[in-house]
């Protein structure tokens, strides 16, 4: 193993820190964003609170987004790993972690302000619920590249 296998080794785990970090704060500002909304909106209606933690709970699946990518790059490096291999799973890290980053953006504020609307009227269920499907579904995009990526 030559100093420049050894930065190709880099790059590989870079992308696995890159996957799991980045995922985990997407996952850790949706639910805490939406938790505050859910805490805010309970005060005046507690028995809205158990329909109210959707957003926490896809939150939280992108954290596991980030857990996948991260598993699956570091069983791939190997001895025989190349430039090729670290920049495809640096590149493949960051489409993961990125993309569950803004997706956790997105439900965190789009589910606070959904709490917030349940709390006020049932008929907002629906609504909020496709909007977070949708920004649920930027992460997942994420991953579906990554896991391509990934195979390199």
């Amino acid at each position: 193993m030559g100093e420049q296998n050894s930065l190709s080794y880099f790059f590989g785990y870079m992308g696995i820190a890159s996957a799991l970090v980045l995922a985990n704060l997407g996952a850790a500002y949706g639910t805490a964003k939406s938790g505050v909304g859910i805490c805010t909106m309970g005060v005046l209606k507690p028995d809205k609170i158990i329909k109210s933690v959707i957003p926490v709970i896809m939150a939280g699946i992108l954290g596991i987004y980030g857990l996948i990518v991260a598993v699956i790059i570091n069983q791939r490096i190997q001895d025989d790993y190349t430039y090729k291999n670290g920049y495809g799973h640096l590149a493949s890290g960051l489409c993961c972690g990125v993309s569950a980053l803004c997706a956790g953006l997105a439900i965190g504020v789009g589910g606070d302000a959904g709490v917030r609307a349940l709390g006020q009227t049932d008929k907002i269920f629906v609504g909020m619920m496709l909007i977070l499907i949708f920004a649920e579904a930027l992460g997942l995009y994420g991953l579906i590249v990554s896991l391509i990526l990934s195979s390199s």
